[in-house]
């Protein structure tokens, strides 16, 4: 993120009070008659987020997102704008010297406000998108504390939810340069404030009499990306009444794994800014021999340099200092002939694009960097590389984006326009966009320069299954033209660098480095030409994905599916009723429909089943008994579903296919569809069906052909690896095994290597189990893993009901490590069952920390009746040896350890029913995992406990009812 010299974020010490209900003005409240505290109208407030957001922290209203309450919060259609017009108060100090300036800045408020600092009126102007940058250097108390109040206005057109919602309710919203999705959508429920309040980061800076602005950084290369070029373009302000004689450099360091930064360059300029003036200055370029290259999650790693620029003004000093990450790459994209959607390259490599849909954080915009970087690392751990920040929602933060940067998700970055508001609505309103144009350009361009120097922003496109109108899309088209050496060129162009001289340098442009596309479904989007072409978004049969019939456009930006959490979530965001399963009504032609409850209905709930086309897949495992039952089997659905999707189009990549986007990864409420992780940042067994689909080298089964295929997403060649297959059955034997030895698989590639026969053997079970497994040849080591649970064609899963009463031997052994209050815990898994086949596996396990340590020992017994999730739970540890611990769960069959689900917990024994005891969120490098006898797997935990609280890791499975204590510190 961009820091600068001297910048202070207030962030802390809000007070905020209704409009109606103070007496003073703002000039009385930042003179005469400031607030003395928290005290009636005042309340303590929430700086950056929204009224609303203060009004649940003091609770004056309910948690909108907890079970119907959200119906009792008067919405801003009914009690007017004032009801949500709000003063904001608060305190700072800030010391000047001689010749030094001071500016207020707010990154956005929503919508409008009128600022008062120490009795001086400052008015805002209007629009959500764009930065306040306001010179205080004459009303600051530069030896004193200063008082700052902000009167926030709600969006001039909040609109009315109509009886039925709709998307966008009434579309009033997309009057103004403002988020959309506030009025409600499938997805979400209506936000009654429309999101009011200073919603991003408001600070002040203090700089001498030359300011830095917005410096643009740009990386060219040439010789086979073996030399690059650092382009560096900024403005600079002279405030002062005389020319000033400067003195601008610009340092560049990169942090090796040593954490030693090395300074790369460091190249200094003299320059004189006249008096009182606004100057743009653009650098020498910088030469970087055999560059870190930053590449997307999957493709290599994330170098980021340090750029630091500052300027030094003669008999003053630094006057200014600028620094921000930055990442040396190159971005292209063309529509593909072979599938007619839109290919990627980054650094020269085509990218097969798997990834998904973002409204934002949190619907109140509580935005913090540790939940921005839980955000963006569970895409990365998704094995995600790009995240499409949709029309609806925000132009995303820095913050955002900075861990994008770190974590290699590419952005696609959408303006504010939604087909349902824009034009294209039911009823069709706002055909010509907002009213203001000129404003939505300001905040555009204004965007850009906020966003333009992160390397994992990939595309901007005008907006969601819409265009803009015309003269802003022209307005946008030309402002974000590319230069001419980041235009991309066929395979008949030169080699990258080959460029013939360009016109001016491209730093010297508003972006220029990345493409500008009108809209969602267009050039090499859906259909390319705008018709609702995207989707679907309900339920489908697994083997679908794999068909020739199904999506026939290259790159889909929406495909959604259903997205059920745990059952603990449901408890800890509904009440009681909420806890009432579907009923599950038979149709005539044979199809279930399922009925949900009230509050799920609020909550959007898509069901498990698509009357005449999908039969309900949770009742294939069974009829659901209660609410811990069917979140279990939906999460089995989950898993299956959303791999599926994403091998489905992996299979056919680049033969069919160039990316997909999954509507979407997450919901910025406690929705009930659409997601990998609910609200509470707890991942649903989706996240790991994900998470296994797409790692970038991938053995995976064909659901419509049986063939085993070969994914290699990668650059390189693989050579001398096998496939080794085995099924297994409910009764732990290994009917079907084989291995494919000796194979190579060529980079970018999809390889169908054999077709999986067992269901056409003699008297293949109804259902079974299936474990693939790619490994090296020279050492065993296992490449990528993938285990299935099967059914034979027009069956279904119900003997796996049954199977639940095996009871499986397991032994965990667990290592863990901690600093502070951060936890990472290293778990193998083994399933002690054992059968005559389980021993001649050619794979050997996963790498880890077995030695000669002595082992301490926890023996919990399966199967036992648990009061609670803890209760019924014998023995604990007496003491550490060696970091090293032992839990054993006894069990006599033999078979497969079937969905097994790590959870952490607080150690609170003693809770209501409901009460959420789990700490979130938590790493894993894999759950809802299954183990053949003798297997053992590697689990990675990480996260942090809250004070004062000794956590406990528990084990839920299929044949683990009720949970099992595995580790516990003490």
């Amino acid at each position: 993120m961009a820091e600068q010299h001297r910048k202070r974020t207030l962030d802390s010490g809000w007070v905020a009070a209704r409009s109606t209900e103070v007496k003073f003005t703002g000039t009385q409240l930042t003179t005469t008659h400031p607030p003395t505290g928290p005290t009636s109208p005042w309340m303590e407030a929430l700086v950056p987020a929204t009224v609303l957001a203060t009004l649940v922290k003091n609770k004056v209203v309910p948690d909108p997102f907890y079970g119907l309450q959200n119906e009792h919060i008067v919405d801003i259609a009914d009690s007017g704008r004032d009801y949500y017009t709000f003063w904001f108060f608060t305190t700072f100090n800030c010391k000047l010297s001689s010749n030094e300036h001071c500016d207020l800045n707010f990154r956005g408020i929503n919508y409008s406000a009128d600022v008062y600092l120490n009795g001086h009126e400052i008015i805002l102007p209007k629009g959500m998108f764009r930065r306040h940058s306001i010179d205080v250097t004459d009303i600051v108390h530069a030896d004193g504390t200063n008082l700052l109040a902000v009167l926030v206005h709600p969006p001039d057109h909040p609109g009315r939810i109509p009886p039925k919602g709709g998307q966008g309710g009434d579309h009033e919203i997309g009057k103004d340069v403002a988020t959309q999705y506030v009025e409600g959508w499938d997805w979400m429920a209506p936000i009654r404030d429309r999101n009011t309040g200073i919603w991003d980061e408001v600070s002040i800076s203090v700089t001498g009499p030359v300011k830095i602005i917005d410096p643009h950084l740009v990386s060219t290369f040439s010789d086979d990306y073996k030399k690059a070029f650092l382009h560096t373009t900024i403005e600079l302000q002279n405030r002062s009444s005389r020319t000033a004689e400067c003195s601008l450099s610009v340092q560049v360091t990169i942090e090796p794994e040593d954490s030693i930064f090395l300074v790369e360059h460091l190249q200094t300029q003299n320059l004189s800014i006249p008096a009182n003036s606004r100057v743009p200055y653009t650098f020498p370029e910088l030469i970087f021999s055999e560059p870190n290259l930053w590449w997307p999650n999957g493709m290599g790693k994330q170098s980021l340099y340090n750029v630091v620029i500052s300027i030094d003004v003669k008999g003053f000093g630094e006057s200014d200092s600028w620094s921000h990450h930055f990442g040396f790459r190159k971005i292209e994209s063309h529509i593909d002939n072979a599938t007619g959607g839109r290919l990627f390259k980054v650094n020269g490599e085509p990218i097969f694009i798997r990834g998904g849909n973002w409204i934002l954080s949190d619907g109140l915009l509580r935005f913090s960097k540790k939940r921005y970087s839980t955000d963006i690392k569970f895409h990365a751990d998704m094995n995600f590389n790009m995240i499409r920040c949709w029309g609806g929602g925000l132009a995303e933060r820095p913050e955002f984006y900075h861990y994008c940067d770190y974590y290699g998700l590419l952005v696609w970055q959408e303006f504010w326009i939604t087909g349902d508001v824009d034009g294209r609505g039911d009823p069709v309103s706002n055909p010509d966009g907002p009213l203001d144009h000129d404003l939505f350009l300001f905040s555009a361009r204004d965007t850009v320069k906020l966003l333009r120097n992160h390397p994992s922003l990939a595309l901007w496109v005008g907006g969601n299954e819409q265009i803009p109108p015309a003269d802003i899309n022209a307005a946008l088209k030309y402002d974000l033209r590319l230069h001419p050496y980041f235009e991309s060129k066929d395979a008949n162009s030169k080699p990258v660098g080959d460029v013939s001289p360009t016109p001016s340098d491209p730093s010297q442009y508003l972006d220029g480095t990345r493409i500008y596309i009108q809209g969602s479904m267009w050039d090499g989007f859906a259909d390319g030409m705008g018709n609702f072409t995207d989707g679907p978004y309900e339920i489908q049969n697994p083997e679908d994905f794999f068909k020739d019939y199904f999506y026939k456009y290259g790159f889909n930006p929406e495909v959604g599916s259903v997205g059920m959490p745990v059952a603990a979530t449901i408890r800890a965001t509904m009440p009681s009723e909420g806890w009432q399963i579907p009923l599950f009504k038979k149709l005539p032609n044979g199809y279930v429909e399922e009925v949900p409850n009230a509050i799920w209905e609020y909550h959007k709930y898509i069901p498990y089943s698509k009357p005449t086309k999908v039969h309900d897949q949770i009742q294939l495992y069974g009829d659901a008994k209660d609410l811990d039952d069917f979140c279990l089997k939906a999460q089995l659905v989950n898993y299956i579903q959303y791999r599926a999707l994403l091998e489905g189009w992996t299979s056919r990549m680049w033969s069919k296919y160039t990316g997909v986007l999954i509507w979407k990864t997450q919901n910025p409420w406690t929705g009930l569809r659409g997601q990998f992780y609910d609200h509470l940042l707890d991942q649903t067994a989706g996240f790991y069906g994900c998470r296994c689909a797409a790692e970038p080298i991938h053995v995976q089964l064909n659901l419509a052909t049986y063939l085993i295929e070969v994914v290699n997403t990668t650059s390189e060649e693989l050579s001398n690896v096998a496939i080794e297959t085995s099924v297994w059955d409910l009764e732990g034997k290994r009917p079907y095994y084989s291995l494919n030895e000796n194979l190579s698989l060529l980079p970018k590639k999809v390889a169908p290597i054999v077709e999986m026969k067992y269901p056409k053997s003699k008297d293949p079970k109804p259902v079974y189990f299936l474990l693939l497994k790619l490994y090296n040849m020279s050492d065993k080591r296992v490449i990528s893993r993938n285990f299935y649970w099967l059914h034979l064609s027009g069956g279904d899963y119900k003997l796996l009901e049954p199977y639940r009463e095996k009871k499986i031997p397991l032994k965990i052994t667990s290592k863990v490590s901690i600093q502070e209050s951060i936890y990472n815990i290293q778990m193998h898994v083994t399933n002690s069952s054992e059968s005559p086949e389980s021993r001649s596996s050619t794979v050997r396990p996963s790498d880890g920390f077995y030695g000669t340590q002595s082992l301490q020992t926890l023996h919990s017994g399966v199967g036992k009746e648990h009061q609670t999730v803890f209760k019924g739970i014998e023995g604990y540890f007496s003491g550490k040896s060696d970091g090293l611990k032992v839990t054993e769960i006894n069990g006599s069959d033999v078979g497969v350890a079937f969905f097994l689900q790590i959870s952490v917990h607080t150690s609170k024994k003693d809770y209501k029913e409901g009460e959420d005891t789990r700490i979130l969120p938590v790493h894993y490098s894999d759950n809802y995992f299954s183990l053949v006898p003798g297997e053992t797997m590697l689990i990675n935990i990480s996260f942090e406990a809250p004070q004062g609280v000794s956590p406990r890791v528990i084990l839920h499975g299929w044949n683990y009812k009720g949970g099992e204590l595995i580790y516990e510190v003490v």
